[in-house]
């Protein structure tokens, strides 16, 4: 885990991310220029809080959002959710945790152990435990 590379600001996890090595995250320098990111230019939910001088999805109302990634995935706004409710730091911890535990980020491409989720609810406890539904006791 890259912890310094912390959350990006739509909600997915910059520190587990295997995708693009050159990644410097979307938060550094001011996350106006990222030259390295071949998704800065069309990404819907990086103008969203830029316009709205957010640090990121976290901080508006990520649960009920349909903006950009938000449309179709729920990964991004699980994660944000999780920081609304929980706290940053929180958020990185279980994250931290659970990739010691041997949950898996990027399994196949950018797909993992996240992306298993259909209900919002259910990917927040797994965040927070580490355990599916159906394993917890």
């Amino acid at each position: 885990m890259k912890r310094e590379l912390g959350i990006a600001r739509c909600g997915l996890a910059c520190c587990l991310c295997s995708e693009n090595m050159e990644c410097k995250g979307c938060k550094r320098d001011g996350f106006l220029e990222l030259s390295w990111c071949k998704d800065a230019e069309w990404c819907e939910n990086r103008k969203c809080v830029i316009e709205k001088k957010l640090a990121g999805c976290y901080e508006c109302d990520p649960q009920s959002c349909r903006k950009g990634l938000y449309a179709e995935k729920i990964k991004p706004r699980a994660f944000a959710e999780f920081a609304v409710r929980y706290g940053m730091e929180e958020l990185l911890d279980c994250l931290e945790r659970n990739e010691k535990a041997g949950v898996v980020y990027h399994r196949e491409g950018i797909m993992g152990d996240y992306d298993e989720f259909i209900e919002l609810e259910e990917l927040i406890s797994f965040i927070k435990t580490g355990k599916r539904q159906d394993q917890i006791q």
